[in-house]
């Protein structure tokens, strides 16, 4: 169309505007019909360069320039059309809920077979992007969720919900056959979603992979940061089992700076991966921070993971911050005997960054929320314990470059909430200082590395997850342990690809009419006190079949079938 207009507007007195815009026009149609051949992308490159050189004004100078800048900075895309009649734009998650998803799971395909009654293949499609299938069933922040088309008709698939019917119904499965090795050695330093991700699929390339972890035992803030009441010990290790069964070396109980240097690890190893998790708290920086009976949700919860339980028994406790760890605090001290559990935020209810389903389930349980309550400081009896937590009223302001609107200090006087507890939750922070020595930088707080996971300035040395961007979800870990996998193994001079053998089920050409969304029960009583049993329960094989068949199967129909369909390896 552009082709067209330009060539409606020139004089038409120089044969380049007149009749070679007029055969760019036809060539470029002809790829888009999928008429060409490789050799058309060529004439018209050709085309466009003599029309730019030869036109006499500037209508078909620009509009030739154009087309020569397009033709050479995206000739894939020519290409992509004349070979398979596609557009290259988004192939590799042409499907919104893939899209959506970091890691790029075939959430179609998964469904579709959970649909079949194939769980065990369902189980296997998603380990090509995500081994931790299991761990992401029953804590995943499903963001998938929210890009679902069937929202257009009615609601989102429950896809978390189906994923956890899969894991609950599928029989173990050994792991897939390993590449030749490749003789090359890989260290990961950090056992945490993130490491044993990019550990797993490195290991099935055919290289050797060996993981350090400072604590006892691996899964990172999936063991010492998320209580059992959402994911249970023994499904968390289902997935490290398999992960270890693809031959990955594992040394716990090692700190790294202290028990072994990060130069000699970085000579010893081919290649190095720094995923360690965000394991040290934020401070508010009010006044009384320091006193006693003020502990971190991050403390509190991995001493929970390491058996180091504290009594709260007829104590009132009060938790600050927004946040899915505030919820696990909040709802953690309610278990651990807490006469009152008060959850105090500076924004509103609706700007908790936990997940709705989190912050329901924690007021089910007679957790109390107060939003609008900056903490501005802590009061102490003589012996310096907590008495009560002073907060600022807040109110709602402009909005912020977050989408959320900003609190402001609202003018009432300060508001009086007696505890005998506070539990900080408002954030976490990564320790760098031992990779630091050699030569790797950090920014607010966090290490610097590129799209790549290579660290700038150091050879050989790469960094993801938490130690990148943050404290982040366990899809996104896992998605940057897959990332830096791919790219280290390239690093080392390979290009191996991860595929499954998982044949999906045709669509089927039947009617979905508007149905009601499948939500997984909750089982949240005030009386939970001690109670660390499973709070969820799952889907009935008849739930899972309806709500599987609510699938539109956007990688057939439209919009997936446009942009190529699913992608098989990576």
């Amino acid at each position: 169309n552009f082709l067209r207009l330009c060539h409606a507007q020139t004089c038409g007195k120089c044969v380049p505007c007149r009749v070679g815009l007029s055969q760019l026009t036809v060539l470029i149609e002809q790829v888009l019909d999928r008429t060409a051949t490789v050799e058309t992308i060529d004439l018209i490159e050709r085309t466009a360069q003599v029309i730019a050189d030869s036109a006499d004004c500037a209508i078909g100078y620009e509009a030739a320039h154009m087309v020569l800048k397009g033709v050479r900075g995206f000739r894939e895309d020519y290409e992509e059309h004349v070979l398979n009649g596609r557009c290259i734009c988004g192939l590799s998650h042409p499907v919104p809920c893939v899209s959506a998803c970091p890691a790029h799971v075939d959430i179609p395909g998964y469904v579709a077979l959970i649909r079949a009654g194939r769980n065990e293949d369902a189980v296997r499609l998603i380990r090509k992007d995500n081994p931790f299938v299991s761990a992401c069933a029953y804590v995943c922040e499903h963001p998938c969720e929210a890009q679902c088309r069937r929202r257009m008709v009615d609601d989102a698939i429950n896809i978390c919900g189906l994923k956890r019917y899969a894991v609950d119904h599928a029989e173990p499965a050994p792991c897939p056959p390993m590449e030749e090795s490749t003789g090359k050695t890989v260290a990961v330093i950090g056992g945490g979603p993130g490491g044993l991700t990019a550990a797993y699929y490195l290991a099935r390339m055919g290289h050797k992979v060996t993981v350090y972890e400072q604590r006892p035992k691996l899964g990172g803030m999936l063991r010492y940061g998320i209580p059992d009441y959402r994911l249970p010990q023994d499904v968390l290790d289902q997935d490290i089992d398999h992960i270890l069964s693809a031959g990955v070396k594992v040394h716990t109980g090692v700190s790294i700076g202290k028990d072994l240097s990060m130069e000699d690890i970085r000579m010893s190893f081919d290649a190095v991966y720094i995923s360690i998790g965000a394991h040290a708290d934020k401070k508010l920086g009010i006044e009384g921070e320091t006193s006693k009976n003020v502990i971190s949700a991050v403390a509190l919860l991995r001493g929970i993971g390491e058996d180091k339980i504290p009594d709260f028994t007829g104590k009132k406790v009060c938790v600050i911050g927004g946040g899915n760890v505030s919820m696990d605090a909040t709802r953690t001290a309610k278990r651990l005997g807490a006469e009152s559990v008060t959850c105090v935020y500076r924004r509103r209810v609706d700007d908790m960054t936990a997940l709705p389903e989190e912050i329901e389930e924690a007021m089910a349980e007679g957790c109390q929320i107060l939003p609008l309550q900056a903490p501005s400081r802590i009061e102490t009896d003589e012996e310096g314990k907590v008495v009560a937590l002073w907060t600022q009223p807040q109110m709602v302001g402009a909005y912020g470059k977050d989408g959320r609107p900003r609190p402001v200090s609202a003018k009432v006087p300060e508001f009086r909430i007696p505890c005998d507890y506070v539990i900080v939750a408002i954030g976490q922070a990564i320790v760098a200082t031992p990779f630091e020595a050699i030569g790797v930088t950090t920014k607010w707080g966090a290490i610097e590395a590129d799209q790549t996971s290579s660290v700038p300035g150091v050879d050989n040395v790469f960094a993801g997850g938490d130690a990148v961007s943050g404290p982040a979800t366990v899809i996104r870990a896992v998605a940057a342990g897959k990332v830096a996998a791919a790219n280290i193994d390239a690093f080392l001079g390979f290009d191996h690809k991860i595929r499954s053998d998982v044949e999906v089920p045709p669509s089927h050409l039947t009617n979905t009419p508007p149905c009601g969304r499948v939500n997984l029960k909750s089982h949240c009583t005030p009386n939970c006190q001690g109670d660390f049993s499973l709070v969820v329960e799952g889907m009935s094989a008849e739930e899972a079949h309806q709500e599987s068949s609510r699938c539109l199967r956007c990688d057939h129909f439209g919009y997936g079938s446009f942009k190529g369909g699913r992608e098989t390896e990576w």
